[in-house]
Formats: C-alpha cells, sequence, structure tokens
C-alpha cells in the first residue's frame, strides 16, 4: 500500500502542502491542466519553482490571483465543488475539507454553519490549494496519509474577525478536534494556518508509519524564517506485515442501566454512522443489582468529539469514559467473485505478503439471498469455492498458502 508520511517541521499551509506534492512527483502541468478543466473558477495562475532557502531546495507554487475575487460562503463553495466536474473521490475530499473548516468556524465564532461567511479560504487560490493537494495525492497513488507533530509558535494574525491569536481559533479547535501532537516553537509566526490545519486533520492520521520510503519532496512556504520555511512528505511503501502502530485510537465506554432496550440498536446505527470503527455491548450487572449494559465504541482520536455527542444525545448517560488503545492489524485487500447470482466481495487475510484467508462479504451474500431465496450457506460456499480456486488452494488448507497476486 502506497502511504505518504507529512513532516510539518515548520508547520503546514495549502500551498506548502501543494509544493511538496510537485516536489515529490507530481506533474506541475498536469495538475494545472486537470484543475482549470475540472474548477469554474478563473483569474488565477499557477506559478512553480524550484527554489534555495537556508541551504535546502524543494519546491514552490504559488497561486497567483490576476482578476478580483469574492468571499466565498460555505454553501457557494459547496455549490462550486459539487457542480465541478472533479473525480468523485476528490470532490468528496475536498468537500470533506471546507466542511470541516466551516464547521470549527461556525463553533469559534458561535454562528449556524450556513451562516459562515469564508474570506481567506474563501478566495479563489485556497479553493484550488485544496483541491490541488487532494488530487495531488491521489495522482501519486497514495492509499494513506500520516502526519507528525505540528509546531505551536505563538503571536498575532490580522484576519477579517481582527488580530487574533496564534494559532487562529479555528485552526486551534481543528487541531484540538484531532488530537493533534503539537510541538512548542519559540518564534512569533502563524505557522499552521486554517487551511493546512483542515487538510492535514480531515485526510490524515496523526501517527508515524512502517514504511519503505521511496521518494521525499519539500514543499515552501513564502515567509522568511531562520530555518528553511518548508513541509517535507515522504511518499513509500507500507510494510505488508503485521505490526503494532500508534493509531491514535480510543475506547469509548459508557454505561446503562436505565435505557429502554429497544433504543440501543438505533445508538448503535448512529455511532457507526459518526465513523466509530467497531461497536459492542457488553453485559453487566451495576450499583443495587440493576442489570445494565456498557456500550463500547472504538474509534480515531479525531473523531472523539462526534462520538461523544452521538452517546449524550442519544443515550440516557450523563459520563463517557476514554481509554487510549492500540491494535495489531494485518493487511488486508478485497476482491470480487462472480458466482452465478452476482459478485460477492471477498476479504483476503494477508501474513507477510501470503493469503492465509478468505472471506465472502454477508452482506453481498444476504443480498443474494434476500434477492433469490437461496440458502444463505450455499452463496457463503459457492464464494468461499471460486475464491479458493482465484488464490490457488481451497481456503483453510494449511499444507499450502496462496501467494499474493501482483
Amino acid at each position: 500500500m502506497r502511504v505518504a508520511y507529512v513532516d510539518p517541521f515548520s508547520g503546514a499551509s495549502g500551498d506548502m502542502l501543494l509544493g511538496a506534492l510537485v516536489d515529490a512527483g507530481v506533474p506541475p502541468e498536469e495538475l494545472a491542466d486537470r484543475l482549470a478543466s475540472a474548477l469554474d473558477v478563473d483569474g488565477y495562475r499557477l506559478v512553480v519553482e524550484r527554489v534555495v532557502r537556508r541551504g535546502l531546495a524543494g519546491t514552490q507554487v504559488r497561486v497567483i490571483v490576476e482578476a478580483a475575487q469574492p468571499a466565498r460562503d460555505w454553501a457557494e463553495i459547496r455549490d462550486l465543488l459539487s457542480a465541478s466536474a472533479l473525480p468523485p473521490r476528490v470532490k468528496e475530499r475536498a468537500l470533506a475539507v471546507f466542511r470541516r473548516l466551516a464547521e470549527a468556524e461556525a463553533s469559534v465564532h458561535s454562528v449556524p454553519l450556513e451562516s459562515v461567511h469564508f474570506h481567506e479560504v474563501g478566495a479563489v487560490d485556497s479553493i484550488v490549494d485544496v483541491v490541488g493537494v487532494v488530487w495531488g495525492f491521489e495522482l501519486l497513488g497514495v492509499e494513506e496519509i500520516t502526519c507528525g507533530p505540528l509546531p505551536l509558535s505563538r503571536g498575532w494574525v490580522e484576519t477579517a474577525h481582527g488580530r487574533l491569536p496564534v494559532p487562529a481559533p479555528a485552526t486551534a479547535l481543528l487541531l484540538a478536534q484531532a488530537g493533534a501532537p503539537l510541538v512548542p516553537l519559540d518564534i512569533e509566526a502563524e505557522l499552521v494556518t486554517p487551511t493546512g490545519a483542515a487538510l492535514l486533520v480531515e485526510l490524515a492520521r496523526f501517527v508515524r508509519p512502517a514504511f519503505l520510503p521511496e521518494r521525499v519532496g519539500y514543499g515552501f512556504g513564502t515567509r522568511e524564517l531562520p530555518w528553511p520555511n518548508a513541509l517535507r512528505l515522504w511518499i513509500g511503501e507500507a510494510f505488508a506485515v503485521p505490526s503494532r502502530l500508534d493509531e491514535a485510537e480510543l475506547l469509548l465506554e459508557a454505561n446503562l442501566d436505565d435505557m429502554n432496550p429497544q433504543f440501543i440498536e438505533p445508538l448503535v446505527d448512529q455511532l457507526f454512522a459518526a465513523g466509530a470503527l467497531d461497536v459492542y455491548l457488553t453485559p453487566i450487572v451495576m450499583k443495587r443489582s440493576r442489570p445494565a449494559v456498557i456500550v463500547s465504541a472504538i474509534c480515531r482520536a479525531k473523531d472523539r468529539p462526534v462520538l461523544e455527542r452521538v452517546l449524550f444525545e442519544h443515550s440516557t448517560t450523563f459520563g463517557v469514559r476514554a481509554i487510549p488503545i492500540e491494535r495489531t492489524k494485518l493487511a488486508r485487500r478485497s476482491v470480487a467473485v462472480a458466482t452465478r447470482w452476482g459478485e460477492v466481495a471477498v476479504k483476503l487475510k494477508i501474513v507477510q505478503d501470503r493469503i492465509v484467508d478468505a472471506v465472502p462479504e454477508y452482506r453481498d451474500c444476504l443480498a443474494i439471498h434476500q434477492r433469490t431465496g437461496l440458502p444463505i450457506r450455499e452463496i457463503w460456499n459457492e464464494a468461499a469455492r471460486l475464491a479458493a480456486v482465484w488464490i490457488g488452494q481451497r481456503v483453510g488448507e494449511e499444507d499450502q498458502e496462496a501467494t499474493l497476486p501482483e
């Protein structure tokens, strides 16, 4: 799996990320052509320069605005991106970045989401930065993005709302919600911009991955600092072996002893919809011999606020426990096998680059069962048999293993 590791040793902004992507191999002409044809915005040009700052070489990308641009609100940016000709995944992720930023702005300024009016980030340069970064990762074939600690600087920044402390309030909220690791840096400068924070919080996990590096790119900002004002981007292949990684994950738990059991099913559905990686129930006996249940939800640290809100709003609990956890996960991939009744996805269990098991997806088998009336075990067995043929062995055999195809 191709991964990217962002090393924001001097901060992060949209143009720094874009420059690092170009420096790591994204063709600038191709990216500029794609942006011009897919986005209904004009009055700008993309300038890409090879620069050397403080003895370090890299790429600086600037969006030069050549015509007056309107300050857009969240609804206008949403409509602009929704109506664009961007690939579905690029469109979805760019919208998610702006929505996350809009929610942060709405929170810190205490206004409804639809009333959020972007100023600095609503201009064409920020739109090009966000879409360009999302598309750049796609062009490099990156499947997972991770990020290291961010510098915590001090000082003030001039905004449309007046003079505000660094990091800007929306930036601070985004980083706090994600549980992003911060390292104090004694300098008066805005090193992490709202756009940079929104991109990293939405697209990346704040962990250090195990990977084999292939490329390193440096993207420079415009500010002059006592050191190279750049962001470093590593591109490589993740190890396809079992490994214990700092997943920055939490186990959220709540005890429920006074809730109608019929309301637990929609609670679980809401937790999954809010981003829970897993949800399970444990029966317990509480004080005064009350029968109760523990609702447990595993989640990414950055999703903690929204899952806690679901627990408080959709259950009777007055408190939620948050426990840091680690998980050991195997590499996996999914393939589709064509049964006589339709396609069924099959999960492949991979250990040290070798397939050791293949499990048909229950929901696909269930859908065929509901459509045809066939016994679900017959559908499952047929999918498992076809998967075994595909990997060159019978599932569960112990005398041989199948090598993962290229």
